[in-house]
Formats: structure tokens, sequence, C-alpha cells
């Protein structure tokens, strides 16, 4: 029935010159630099001190990160069983307006 068209690239109308070689020059190095005198390695990793202070600013931060997870979790499954609850209702309610229709007729 309907066939596309595919579309034929057209010759080119003017002679293509090959690309033009181009030769590595030579590098001649410079004069020498003395490499830079070592340094003393920082230490890899920092001492953490854990005081009395910060082990309880851990232990609350802790509790209150676990506290609002918690609180948005429920409020989520709160959210669906009230709208699973309330779809419910609005399926019975139809449901008897249509039987009493029914019984109506």
């Amino acid at each position: 029935m309907l066939r596309p068209k595919i579309p034929t690239n057209p010759t080119p109308a003017r002679h293509l010159t090959p690309p033009v070689l181009v030769e590595p020059t030579a590098v001649v190095p410079s004069a020498q630099v003395p490499p830079p005198a070592p340094v003393a390695p920082a230490p890899s990793r920092p001492t953490v001190q854990l005081t009395p202070g910060t082990a309880l600013a851990l232990v609350g931060g802790g509790t209150a990160v676990v506290l609002v997870v918690g609180a948005v979790l429920v409020s989520m499954l709160l959210a669906v069983a009230i709208t699973g609850a309330s779809v419910a209702v609005c399926a019975l309610v139809i449901r008897s307006l249509v039987q009493a229709d029914a019984k109506r007729r």
C-alpha cells in the first residue's frame, strides 16, 4: 500500500582532495629541572575523639532521625488506609443506589 521513499545520496559535484599528511617533528628536551624536595606526608586519617558530650549528641540526632522517618511512614500508611476506607464506603453507597433503582422498576 504505502511505501516509504528512501532518499538517495546524490553524487558530489566537485572532486574531493585527499587529506594532507602531517609529518611528526622532532622533540628536543630542554634543560633538566631538579625534582622537588620530598614533603612530609600528612596523616592519612585524623583521629576522632569521642567525648561523652559528642556521644550524647550522636544518640540524640539518631533518635530524632528515627522518630521523623517513623512519623512520615506512619502518616503515609494512615493516608492509604483512610483512602481505602473512603473508596469502600463510596462503593457501598453506589451499590445500594443501583439496587434501590433496580427495585423501583
